[in-house]
Parts: C-alpha cells; structure tokens; sequence
C-alpha cells in the first residue's frame, strides 16, 4: 500500500472539521511512508492534503488535466505532477497508480471517482482496498443509501464490505491494511421471481 489514491473536494467546506481531517491524514500518510497520489490541486481540502503531506516530508503525485491546469488550479510543489488530455484519462491514471483508494468529503467529482473504484471493485476488476473517511458523518446518508441498495436486491449485502469507513484517519488507515477482499456475486434472483417461476410451473 505505498501510493494511496485520495478523492476529496477542491472547496474547504462549510467547517474547519474537514480541512483538519484532510491536514491529519495527510500528515499521517507522510510519517507512515504513503505516498500520495490525488487530483492536482492547490485549492481546497485537495490542497490541504496535499501541503499536509509535504510538510511531513512525504511524496505526492498529482495528476491533472490540461484544462484544469490552464486555469492556474495545479499546485506547483508536488513531487511530480502529471497531465493528463481529459477527466477520464486523470481517473485512469489515478487508479492506475493507486494501491489503496480513499474518499474525504468533497462534491459531484469525489463521489464520481469512489463510485467508479467502487464499481470497478464490485465487478473484480481491482481488488484494491477503498476507504470513506467519514468526518462529522459526511458520508452517513451515503452509506444508508448503500443499505438501502441491499435491501431492496440492487447488490448483495455483502458488498457493503467492500468500503472500509472510519472518523479518524488513522484508524482508516488501520483497516486499509487489514483488508481482505471480498467475494460475493453481482446478480442476484429475487425472492418474488423464484415465487413466480414457482406459479408458472404449477399452471396447465
């Protein structure tokens, strides 16, 4: 687990909680020897994190499009900084190069690029650990939207293990490490249909 591939919000948020959990993680990840790997940016909790990382004495890989860096988003103090043509190309580098995904709170664009890893892990194309850093329960109505998904048989429940989620980042940290991949099938037959096949088979 030495790159660590880190989704988070190019905004600060509505609290100082969020920028003091992306400083924290950051700092830990240096004094661990993660290095870091994330969108490029210099603004918000991206930023943040990655300063945090390079005060640690830590190493941080940035990769960012083209059109982001034209409009004077890129940190220029990275260890490396790579661009990419588009978006899609940034996320197949970032997922390319990472060894461990973590999401912090951020917008459309975090939850696009967990939800890609996410999925990606679902089908067995990666078997990558994936964290939620769920700072003053960002992530909680996520996760109750993800119950719900089980509950009403869009995956099985045993998915819900495919996201190690703590509040502190240490202990995320912690269960990254300890991950185990799990193996569930992705379609599953519904009771109501095995019902219905049962009432087909019984018809003249």
């Amino acid at each position: 687990m030495d790159n660590i591939v880190v989704y988070c919000g190019s905004n600060l948020g509505a609290t100082p909680a969020y920028a003091e959990a992306a400083r924290e993680l950051g700092s830990i990840m240096a004094g661990r020897g993660r290095r870091l790997v994330y969108g490029g940016g210099r603004i918000g909790l991206m930023g943040t994190l990655a300063d945090a990382v390079l005060q640690g004495g830590g190493e941080v890989i940035g990769v960012i499009p083209t059109f982001l860096r034209e409009k004077e988003v890129a940190h220029q103090g990275l260890t490396e900084l790579i661009e990419t043509a588009d978006m899609p190309a940034r996320k197949n580098k970032m997922i390319e190069l990472g060894d461990a995904f973590i999401a912090l709170a951020g917008g459309i664009g975090t939850f696009e690029e967990l939800f890609e890893v996410l999925s990606l892990a679902q089908l067995k194309q990666h078997r990558k650990p994936i964290g939620l850093l769920n700072t003053a329960g960002f992530y909680d109505p996520l996760l109750a939207l993800l119950e719900q998904t089980a509950q009403q048989g869009f995956m099985p429940a045993a998915n819900l293990s495919l996201l190690c989620v703590a509040e502190k980042p240490a202990d995320l940290l912690d269960k990254l490490a300890d991950y185990r991949p799990v193996d569930a099938p992705k379609w599953i037959q519904p009771a109501w249909l095995n019902g219905q096949a049962a009432n087909a088979k019984a018809l003249p």
